[in-house]
């Protein structure tokens, strides 16, 4: 169960393990030995604000099992948020309470981009501030989807390449490396995808960037790098739920409606069964011939959401977990030195 103490700070003890006061420290060595402390930068824009917290609760407690674990939530200051979304994150721990704190693990999740450049997004300078802690204060570090372009762009000065339109749906992928964090996944595993970049496979191979999955379809899916940290990057969105791609592609296409977007969007791959595409197919031909936001009303979602499934989430809580372990592994290391 989530609680959450007196500074606002989401905390809570994930899988059958009573739950742990955080310990109050501000060294490496000092973090409790007895529990992971993990931090959540929720990046997410507000619509996808609060499901995209309960994904991520969700996932670590499936994949924590018995392994103690206290969630700590946080989001960058600078991405933009309407009144609702301030008063949301306003639960949140301050991002300035991160630099003097300790977390064996930090997840940063991506948002909605609005620069062609990256270094031109409002939250640039939080986010690279925020990789250069986490290089020396965790142990390992997840960076998704756009995060992940962030992070090698960072890093290593990889520049992402746009798409002619969105990557959008759940694509398969190969297990390439053999790896801690695909112990026991298997050689090929579905992933769902939402971006409008990619990374090109050649230069993260040139960076010294190890593979772990691909896609023929898709491309990169996940990989990682050591330095001080591990650090572990996803194009993919392992936390995702079963009706995420749903309900985006509904979103997409009231932006189509509203005349926010140009094109009407790509369906999802890979995702619906034939009834469903039927169905969209046919709300898509009436909204390219008679444009209106009155039209989605005629989104048929509940025949969707009753039909679409969750192939995905096997593999996800397996990741998950191999990260955990891999974390209290390296914790254990320490302590014992």
């Amino acid at each position: 169960m989530i609680t959450r103490h007196a500074q606002s700070t989401a905390v809570g003890t994930l899988g059958r393990a009573q739950r742990l006061r955080r310990a109050a420290t501000t060294r490496f060595r000092e973090s409790n030995p007895t529990c992971l402390d993990i931090g959540l930068i929720n990046n997410m824009p507000d619509p996808a604000l609060n499901a995209t917290e309960r994904q991520f609760v969700a996932l670590l407690r499936a994949a924590a099992d018995d392994i103690a674990v206290q969630l700590t939530l946080y989001t960058l200051p600078e991405v933009p948020r309407t009144d609702f979304g301030r008063d949301q994150v306003s639960r949140y721990s301050d991002l300035r309470n991160l630099w003097n704190s300790h977390h064996d693990g930090l997840i940063i999740t991506g948002t909605e981009p609005r620069a062609a450049d990256l270094k031109d997004e409002p939250y640039w300078e939080s986010l690279t501030k925020v990789l250069e802690w986490a290089e020396s204060h965790t142990y390992s570090t997840i960076l998704s989807c756009l995060a992940a372009h962030a992070g090698i762009l960072h890093i290593d000065g990889i520049v992402r390449r746009p798409l002619g339109d969105k990557r959008f749906g759940v694509f398969e992928c190969v297990r390439v490396s053999d790896h801690p964090l695909t112990a026991a996944a298997p050689s090929r595993l579905q992933m769902p995808q939402s971006r409008w970049n990619e990374i090109p496979e050649e230069a993260l191979l040139a960076c010294g960037y190890r593979v772990l999955t691909r896609s023929e379809d898709a491309g990169v899916d996940a990989f990682v790098k050591q330095r001080k940290s591990l650090f572990v990057f996803f194009q993919g969105h392992p936390e995702y739920d079963a009706t995420t791609l749903l309900l985006e592609y509904r979103r997409d296409i009231g932006r189509f409606l509203r005349r926010e977007r140009d094109t009407y969007p790509p369906m999802p791959q890979g995702y619906f069964d034939q009834e469903t595409v039927e169905a969209l197919t046919a709300l898509r031909e009436r909204a390219l011939l008679d444009r209106r936001e009155e039209l989605l009303a005629e989104f048929p979602t509940a025949m969707a959401a009753g039909k679409v499934t969750n192939t995905w989430r096997s593999t996800a809580e397996n990741l998950y977990r191999n990260w955990l372990v891999y974390i209290r592994a390296q914790k254990e290391q320490l302590a014992a030195k």
